[in-house]
């Protein structure tokens, strides 16, 4: 799987799955934007700046998370025999878990969820020193702070920055799934009502799962297809040295070899 392929499917999941957000992120989008004063909500182009900084704060967040993941992913490569295949390997069942969570066909995350619980009340109460939003630094601050929210979702993109075992690549991973996530969150506030009835459909929720799910797949097997792509190729230098080697002098060849 390339690193293009990656970030792709980072950003897919982060489009796809993001209508499991709506209801938990809807909310804290709604009311953050309440908190504004309302000269602010009342006017679309002094609201977008607020919106951007939330969203800025929070993939930053991502952004730091996929770094430390990816670096922890690093260190773990030393202790296995395989680790490219291993990693990709959880990376895709990690991601067809995640599909079947936002299918709600097995809601085996919700363990997941509620082990971030923890860490998320450690951190919670930084964000209330920012409430209410009085500017546009306050926002960020709080963007940050929203990062760290317990989310299924956001797990399952973590697990492929710890299956690329690189501070680096994890990062940018993070990143390219929390620009995914965009689209749904800036238009939340003017279209929350119309989105909250489409991803109640049970028929969207499995549509959106069943191509996270499609992405895990080809996440599993693809690393079976390189690696036996790069065996078919592997013997084809030592098929034609015996050919060239017939065609040289005799005298040239036990030259070679010495």
């Amino acid at each position: 799987m390339t690193q293009e392929f990656s970030l792709l499917t980072a950003f897919m999941m982060g489009l796809l799955g993001s209508v499991h957000c709506i209801g938990m992120c809807g909310g804290i989008v709604g009311a953050l934007t309440m908190g504004l004063g309302e000269n602010i909500r009342q006017s679309q182009l002094k609201l977008m700046p607020y919106l951007a900084a939330y969203n800025i704060g929070r993939i930053t967040s991502y952004s730091i998370a996929g770094i430390l993941v990816g670096f922890l992913g690093s260190q773990f490569t030393q202790l296995l025999p395989e680790p490219m295949l291993i990693g990709r390997l959880f990376a895709g069942v990690f991601m067809i878990i995640l599909g079947l969570y936002i299918a709600e066909w097995w809601r085996a995350l919700g363990w997941l969820e509620r082990g971030g619980a923890y860490l998320w009340r450690q951190i919670e109460p930084l964000g209330r020193r920012f409430l209410p939003v009085k500017n546009l630094p306050h926002a960020l601050a709080l963007g940050l702070v929203w990062g760290w929210l317990p989310c299924g979702l956001v797990y399952g993109a973590l697990a492929l920055s710890l299956a690329s075992a690189s501070a680096t690549q994890g990062g940018l991973l993070m990143l390219a799934f929390g620009l995914g996530t965009l689209p749904t969150l800036v238009t939340i506030g003017s279209a929350a009502s119309w989105l909250n009835r489409i991803t109640r459909k049970a028929i969207v929720r499995q549509t959106m799962g069943l191509l996270i799910i499609l992405f895990g797949l080809y996440t599993l097997f693809a690393p079976h297809k390189h690696g036996s792509h790069g065996k078919h190729h592997a013997p084809a230098p030592a098929q034609q040295q015996p050919l060239e080697k017939e065609a040289m002098p005799q005298g040239e060849v036990g030259h070679q070899h010495h």
